[in-house]
């Protein structure tokens, strides 16, 4: 059994290093590119947000999101792993007291597959697990002890430089053998129905400035209408109208925060034809206006390049 009181000895170790690597609110970069840690101290609700593939650590604070009717914790206690980008709903809990502190980490997508692969066919090996896209999974001790190692490698360069690699494959490796890395091995080894899905969000998000249409995307994966849409809400928990409107929206809301253009230039750079229509589906999906919605990123996201 382990140790309660070893479990909170490192638990706040983990914090004390994650917040001298995070000084600032927003998502603060550190050496590793796949590697960010947000600090928040404000309390969030409703919030739309789209992962990359990957996992969010939080060492302290709470953090719930929302998907298709179901609930995904992720707190000290649980951390929640993306196996495609999805749009979801999100809330926390902070203050500035107690600052949320969290570890953001982007999947190498081919070191994950070749974990994957490598895993599969092993002895207690699931292959009948159906793939999701996100799984929010319980904190084991070998993954605060990957993590303590990891954040500790963060602030001695040599270390990181001889160690992150490793580190960094570990790290992948306990996520995919975790509680549920089953079924996130499902998305990522793919099976025949999911990898037609996955090949067609990789192509919504190449051409999601254009007119895309279901009966194309169904065509293009080689599937019937009605299947290629169980399918994809099945993996992605939307229809492929509203993966497509949230991916346009979430573009533009950089490309807003990040001054890259006027509103009208920016809704016709991400495939909407009325700006229009463009301002009122921005509100519709994140409760405030364009403007409004790229003052509070650049107030509680910081470094914008990072999100």
């Amino acid at each position: 059994m382990p140790d309660p009181m070893n479990y909170q000895s490192d638990t706040s170790s983990l914090l004390a290093l994650a917040a001298e690597l995070a000084p600032r609110s927003g998502y603060n970069a550190t050496s590793l590119p796949n590697v960010r840690i947000l600090r928040s101290e404000t309390i969030l609700e409703d919030v739309p947000v789209l992962y990359r593939p990957g996992a969010v650590f939080v060492l302290q604070g709470f953090k719930q999101g929302f998907l298709n009717g179901e609930i995904y914790r992720y707190d000290a206690e649980h951390y929640l792993a993306v196996s495609v980008p999805v749009p979801f709903r999100m809330a926390s809990q902070a203050s500035p007291d107690q600052p949320l502190l969290a570890i953001y980490f982007d999947f190498d997508l081919h070191l994950a597959a070749e974990i994957a692969t490598t895993l599969n066919g092993q002895a207690g090996h699931d292959e009948r697990m159906q793939a999701r896209s996100l799984i929010s999974s319980r904190m084991a001790p070998t993954m605060t002890d990957v993590l303590q190692r990891l954040l500790h490698a963060l602030h001695h360069p040599q270390e990181l430089t001889i160690l992150g690699p490793g580190l960094l494959r570990e790290l992948h490796y306990r996520i995919l053998v975790g509680p549920q890395g089953g079924s996130l091995m499902a998305a990522l080894r793919r099976s025949d129905t999911t990898d037609r899905i996955v090949q067609s969000l990789t192509l919504i998000r190449e051409r999601y400035k254009e007119g895309l249409s279901v009966p194309e995307l169904a065509v293009t994966a080689g599937m019937s209408i009605p299947s290629y849409h169980v399918g994809f809400k099945r993996l992605t928990g939307n229809t492929p109208i509203q993966y497509l409107k949230a991916l346009r929206l979430h573009e533009a809301r950089l490309m807003i925060a990040r001054r890259e253009g006027t509103l009208a230039t920016i809704a016709l750079e991400v495939g909407y034809a009325s700006p229009a229509q463009f301002s009122r589906d921005f509100k519709r999906h994140f409760h405030r206006t364009p403007t409004e919605e790229a003052h509070w990123m650049r107030e509680h996201l910081g470094e914008l390049t990072q999100v």
